[in-house]
């Protein structure tokens, strides 16, 4: 194993990230050591860096989404081997240890959100998927949540019922429909009319644009008489969470919502509930990221019902490149996700 470095949020606020010495990675037992090939920027990242949320304790490193060729292996790790190519979402802002997290050249992730990745699969590619999964499935698998069958990566049985994700060409948006596709649901989405090839390839069945100004409208009409069970909010922001409100008062129903963000004024009919990636390997949930990251994940992404995507929009190579990838992902992209190769 090669010296360990990393980048490092040296404050609250501060900027940009500095290059030094990363952690000593040791796996724990459950745990697996991966020699960083590449990670993806997240939203969060950026919102963390800027505004300071979610941490209480500097020097950090964030970055969620790593892959590379596992480095070594703790107790009782049964699903991998050292040598192995993998992707991870990494989960340093559930445990509060840096190790955890991925802008650095050897995180130390739980096997529990982990997958083995097939040989015709560019580290490049994969790392697009880790915290998308996660947080994608929290939304539409928890119970307390969208509560859908669990995805098959073979074919799926038609449930006769319909969910409408908000925000299709999303990170997010993109793998909620593949899985929700995958469990055998009709799936409705919304994107910009340039991408509404991308979305229908990933198995969206009906595509509204979301700038129209009849989407609530058309929606609706297109809902009515489904066993409509659901709504995803890849997006979270006003503009989303206003449609969706007009929406759920449109068809006179109570609906669960998911939400990747928290919403403020819920009302007795729209009430989104806040989705956290990592609570598919609490309890409660425990089975679901069991499922998800132990058999659907890699047994879909080798038969090719699950596609990395949005694409990679490769911007930088080492540690160094990681501020100016966080700044391009935060003045905007579509249909892509911002990657550092490493």
């Amino acid at each position: 194993m090669g010296k360990n470095q990393a980048a490092w949020l040296t404050g609250a606020g501060a900027y940009p990230f500095a290059v030094k010495d990363g952690p000593r990675p040791t796996p724990g037992p459950s745990e697996i050591v991966i020699k960083n090939a590449a990670v993806a920027i997240n939203p969060v990242d950026w919102k963390i860096q800027t505004h300071g949320r979610y941490l209480s304790t500097y020097p950090f490193i964030l970055g969620e989404d790593a892959v590379g060729v596992v480095e070594a292996v703790g107790s009782g790790v049964t699903r991998f081997t050292k040598g192995q190519r993998v992707v991870a979402h990494c989960h340093g802002l559930m445990t509060g240890n840096p190790s955890n997290s991925g802008f650095q050249l050897y995180p130390v992730v739980t096997e529990a959100l982990a997958a083995a990745i097939p040989e015709n699969l560019s580290f490049e590619q994969a790392v697009v998927l880790p915290l998308a999964i996660s947080t994608a499935c929290a939304g539409l698998y928890q119970k307390e949540y969208l509560n859908l069958p669990l995805p098959s990566a073979n074919k799926a049985e038609p449930t006769g019922q319909t969910v409408l994700i908000w925000g299709g060409a999303s990170s997010v948006g993109a793998t909620a429909i593949q899985l929700a596709a995958a469990s055998g649901l009709t799936v409705v989405t919304t994107a910009s009319t340039g991408n509404h090839g991308f979305v229908k390839s990933l198995g969206a069945d009906i595509v509204f644009d979301y700038r129209s100004s009849t989407v609530v409208q058309d929606i609706a009409t297109a809902l009515r008489g489904t066993k409509f069970v659901g709504i995803y909010d890849s997006i979270a922001e006003e503009k989303s969470f206003a449609a969706l409100a007009d929406l759920v008062e449109t068809l006179n129903i109570s609906i669960p919502v998911a939400s990747v963000l928290p919403y403020d004024k819920p009302t007795a009919t729209f009430a989104p509930k806040y989705v956290l990636a990592y609570a598919i390997i609490q309890e409660p949930n425990h089975h679901v990221g069991e499922w998800i990251w132990g058999k659907f994940v890699p047994e879909a992404l080798a038969n090719g019902r699950l596609q990395a995507k949005p694409d990679p929009f490769v911007v930088g190579t080492g540690l160094k490149d990681i501020q100016n990838a966080l700044d391009i992902q935060k003045r905007g992209v579509s249909a892509k996700k911002v990657v550092v190769t490493l």
